[in-house]
């Protein structure tokens, strides 16, 4: 795995968790690591279990120079669509670091620029880039948190087990018991 794709520039890497799921936010992540990180086993959050993940996480949180996680909700994917939401939230991200990032890495092959800072999209850039990755376990992380306890809020949907991704079983459940307020409504639930 690459620490970087521009030594010489604060480099911040983003990425999301959620696209293809049928209810609950997209949660998207930017994060800067340090010249020099190390971290055994850093790799793209869905090749990791999720035990893995959680061993992770803290210490991408306590090692990065800066991080962010942002939710975008069901109603705004709705509305602009999963693409544009999740662009957003890595805008969204970007303007929560508490350093201002000279190039930004982001993992797909689609973004819009983000104020005047140069970026660079690399399709599977979660298991290229280093940074990529530590947002992709963050937004992965985060997000799996949150679908936990909305699963206590809504018990039929068997959230905790599938995160809100189109599993037979949550279809089957939507279709017997109805979308909640956290379905997103334009997508094909059933």
């Amino acid at each position: 795995m690459k620490p970087y794709l521009h030594p010489d520039l604060i480099e911040a890497g983003c990425d999301e968790a959620g696209r293809g799921c049928l209810c609950g936010p997209v949660s998207c992540a930017a994060v800067i690591l340090p010249p020099g990180f190390e971290c055994p086993g850093l790799n793209d959050s869905k090749q990791l279990s999720e035990k893995k993940r959680k061993q992770l996480r803290p210490i991408i949180e306590q090692n990065a120079l800066a991080w962010a996680v942002v939710m975008v909700d069901a109603q705004e994917i709705d509305k602009i669509n999963i693409l544009n939401a999740s662009i957003e939230g890595m805008h969204r991200a970007l303007s929560k670091l508490s350093i201002r990032p000279q190039h930004i890495l982001v993992d797909g092959n689609r973004f819009k620029p983000y104020n005047d800072i140069p970026y660079t999209t690399v399709v599977k850039g979660d298991a290229t880039y280093m940074s990529i990755a530590a947002a992709s376990i963050l937004a992965k992380t985060h997000r799996d948190e949150l679908m936990d306890r909305l699963a206590l809020e809504y018990p039929g949907y068997d959230w905790a087990t599938n995160k809100g991704y189109p599993t037979k079983a949550h279809r089957a459940a939507i279709a017997t018991l109805g979308p909640t307020p956290l379905h997103r409504l334009s997508f094909r639930l059933t």
